[in-house]
């Protein structure tokens, strides 16, 4: 194998990282002591540039979603990165670093999974939900070494696919294909994952530990991991039944949006959700004219406070879309196919599409056996995230024990169900792990990409660094002088060092962040 001169050993400071290219091969360099090690420098998620996030001891976090990497290893640590990153050999000669460089570099690997050998495990471990939870719950068994049977369930025709990209560069795009897979139908042969597609399931028996499926047949199973989210909430509205009247949850939901739109001239969105203020701004993009229709006074209000509801809206309003707020839809006209959409104060809008974003119901009714919450149908969960004898629960479904206030908390993100999957996953096979993930989610709306750590369902004060006006910021959502969570745009790199501080529980004091900006990056430098 080549190897090739890197740079001087005194050239790499320690416990920092260094982005450095050879042979036109980028890489990511970091020194523990006189050792230095190599791996490739992009996320093997979206491909963000590792060295402008943040080093934390030995892990790298990305600055786009922070996915987390082992620095000495490459190994994926946290979603949404799925493979970790390659790792290259490197030696001191002389005080100069060298490194080992197959012809042909890959930047991404598969992690390492165990083989199927039902003779040496007879047990069989079935997912129920092919989503974010589900599909790294069946990776994470193989790659913990799981040997016996594993069943993955979905009630979709499709391969797991990324479902944030739904509402963002998919409905953006110019083809109403399906989105890309997550994996290939390969990958799960090769892994010997039994991808189930197209299966409905009516019953799961929680005592019995087994499952009914609509044409009759059943499924008995050792460990079952209910990941079954939600599907998106319809209204009883009059009109709700003529042709183009839409949710947007699932990719086949999606395709047929995606189809209509570019036959259409006008759009009405009904929710200043995230979902919904996503689908006002990719429609917009296609060249829609849109209007979106909210009973809230400022989107987002609820999540992220007024101040930064209001930017959002301004940016919507800039680019074109129309805000109706402080209203709802009391009917949906037209001959067949939307025509118009009449409000609560009488006013007529005409309307090509009509697209429904006011949530999810969740997924749950087929449970029996399990205790479900009153408020929503939730399934409540211990900190392993098991909610009976054999049975756990990941995802939008999953009401568990928040590390931060210990309060049962469910919480609606992609990234926080796959790390839920993950944990749920390794202990179905019985090591006990405790789920401390700290949350994030991000959402891009035209030029504005916000990305929020933490989780706040209220607070009694909110922080702002920077300018909202830029926009360059961080806000800090603050409950009886705790920082729960931050949301921050054009701060990328800070937001990474904040989720790694809340993960080491070294946030600093609020008093400390009244004082003025603080150097969040500069926590992580030697």
């Amino acid at each position: 194998m080549p190897k090739y001169k890197v740079c001087e050993l005194d050239q790499l400071s320690a416990e920092t990282m260094q982005r450095i290219e050879v042979q036109d091969t980028p890489l990511l360099l970091t020194r523990k002591g006189d050792a230095v090690y190599a791996i490739a420098a992009h996320c093997t998620h979206l491909g963000a540039p590792l060295d402008q996030g943040v080093l934390s001891g030995d892990r790298v976090v990305c600055p786009w979603h922070n996915a987390c990497f082992k620095a000495t290893t490459g190994e994926y640590l946290e979603p949404p990165a799925l493979d970790d990153l390659p790792c290259f050999e490197t030696s001191i000669e002389a005080g100069m670093v060298w490194v080992d460089l197959p012809e042909s570099v890959a930047q991404q690997q598969t992690p390492a999974m165990a083989a199927y050998k039902p003779e040496a495990d007879q047990r069989v471990f079935v997912i129920l939900g092919a989503g974010a939870a589900g599909n790294i719950a069946a990776e994470t068994l193989r790659q913990e070494g799981f040997k016996g049977r594993v069943v993955l369930i979905t009630a979709e025709a499709k391969l797991p696919y990324d479902r944030t990209t739904l509402s963002k560069k998919y409905l953006q795009s110019d083809s109403s294909s399906a989105p890309p897979p997550l994996r290939t139908e390969a990958f799960y042969k090769q892994h010997n994952i039994e991808l189930w597609s197209d299966r409905s399931v009516t019953q799961v028996d929680a005592q019995a530990k087994t499952l009914t499926f609509s044409d009759g047949q059943s499924l008995s199973y050792d460990a079952l991991l209910v990941a079954t989210g939600g599907k998106a909430r319809k209204l009883n509205l009059p009109g709700a039944e003529l042709k183009n009247v839409f949710t947007l949850h699932q990719a086949g939901e999606a395709s047929a949006l995606l189809a209509a739109a570019q036959q259409a001239q006008t759009a009405v969105v009904l929710g200043s959700s995230f979902i919904g203020m996503e689908v006002a701004a990719s429609l917009t993009q296609q060249g829609l004219k849109v209007t979106v229709v909210s009973r809230s006074e400022t989107p987002f209000e609820a999540v992220l406070g007024k101040p930064v509801g209001q930017l959002f809206q301004h940016v919507h309003a800039e680019k074109g879309v129309t805000f109706k707020l402080g209203h709802k839809i009391e009917r949906i006209e037209g001959d067949r196919a939307v025509e118009a959409v009449i409000l609560d104060n009488g006013e007529r809008l005409s309307a090509d599409l009509v697209i429904i974003g006011v949530g999810i119901e969740l997924a749950t009714d087929m449970l029996t056996g399990v205790d479900l919450h009153q408020s929503d149908r939730s399934v409540p969960v211990d900190a392993h995230l098991q909610a009976t004898d054999g049975l756990y629960a990941a995802g939008d479904i999953a009401r568990f024990p928040s590390s931060n206030t210990g309060q049962l908390t469910r919480i609606e993100h992609w990234r926080l169900a796959q790390q839920q999957g993950r944990i749920a996953a390794k202990n179905m096979l019985g090591k006990q792990v405790p789920f401390a993930s700290v949350p994030f989610f991000w959402t891009g709306q035209f030029d504005l990409k916000l990305r929020y750590v933490g989780h706040a369902e209220g607070w009694n004060e909110v922080l702002y660094h920077g300018d909202l006006e830029k926009p360059e910021f961080l806000a800090f959502y603050v409950e009886d002088e705790k920082v729960r969570a931050v949301a921050g745009i054009n701060r990328d790199r800070e937001i990474a060092a904040i989720s790694e501080l809340m993960r080491l529980q070294k946030m600093p004091s609020v008093e400390t962040l009244r004082q003025g900006e603080y150097d969040w990056v500069g926590q992580f430098s030697p």
